[in-house]
């Protein structure tokens, strides 16, 4: 019973991770074409700051294929991340309390919507600021001219960067709901986040101290956001955590359940 049940659950899963690979892949094929032009969209920050008649160099053989296609491979995953989490969801959900849904849910949406907007924000300004900072002070005597799988790989890293880190109410209010630590507790240890946050926008961000301002200041305001939030998700009651911690699998209770109606039968044997 258990073993089916077993089964059961890694086929679901198998279906589940297919057909959000099969969507992925059907977003990714109608983007193929255009995936030149996605890339100069994403270049486009770039070539602002660029001096004028300036362009991107492709140093490998292969590269001016590789990287557009990479660009909507990425592009592809955007796309179809709301129907990955719908997936992933599907999946879960049945296992959960009504209380854990009704949690689980909106942080799902909350984190996808921050991580989209954090991508959004390191593209639509800090991009802009931080090219342009960097080729006004660049010496007159060299010719810009930046390699396209390496502003690919910068990119990836700043929109990663930028996406973890518009995550941090999340993470908030999550350390709250689950009694790890008080909100008092992380209220008294905000001269540490911000020192922490410097330390991370240093080692994440290039040598500048623009971009690392740029992302430990946002850094700073959202751990202020999350706190904020926190204060109307209330920490998880002891009922919920003593509901939490006795559940137990139906399979499993039915098993015990037979197994004290056997030693029972057996001990009124015995007394007979």
């Amino acid at each position: 019973m258990t073993e089916d049940t077993f089964i059961s659950h890694l086929v679901e899963l198998r279906d589940r991770l297919l057909r959000a690979l099969i969507a992925f892949a059907l977003v990714l094929l109608v983007l193929i074409p255009f995936s030149s032009d996605l890339y100069d969209l994403l270049a486009t920050p770039m070539m602002h700051a660029l001096p004028e008649g300036a362009k991107m160099i492709a140093t490998g053989v292969i590269t001016p294929f590789l990287v557009p296609v990479k660009v909507a491979m990425m592009v592809a995953f955007m796309i179809t991340l709301p129907y990955t989490l719908f997936q992933a969801w599907s999946f879960i959900a049945p296992g959960l309390y009504n209380h854990e849904k009704r949690l689980v849910l909106p942080l799902v949406v909350a984190s996808t919507l921050l991580f989209v907007i954090g991508i959004a924000f390191c593209y639509f300004f800090v991009f802009n600021t931080v090219f342009h900072f960097i080729n006004q002070i660049a010496p007159k005597s060299i010719s810009v001219a930046p390699d396209i799988e390496n502003y690919l790989n910068f990119v990836l890293t700043m929109f990663m960067a930028f996406g973890l880190t518009f995550e941090t109410p999340i993470v908030v209010v999550m350390l709250t709901r689950m009694g790890i630590v008080t909100l008092e507790q992380l209220r008294s240890i905000r001269p540490y986040f911000i020192v922490i946050a410097f330390i991370i926008a240093a080692i994440v961000t290039p040598p500048d101290v623009v971009s690392q301002l740029l992302l430990a200041i946002p850094m700073c305001l959202l751990f202020e956001v999350g706190l904020f939030a926190a204060r109307f998700v209330p920490p998880r009651s002891r009922t919920e955590s003593d509901a939490a911690g006795d559940y137990r699998p139906p399979s499993d209770a039915a098993q015990d359940a037979e197994l004290d109606r056997v030693a029972a039968e057996e001990r009124a044997r015995s007394g007979n």
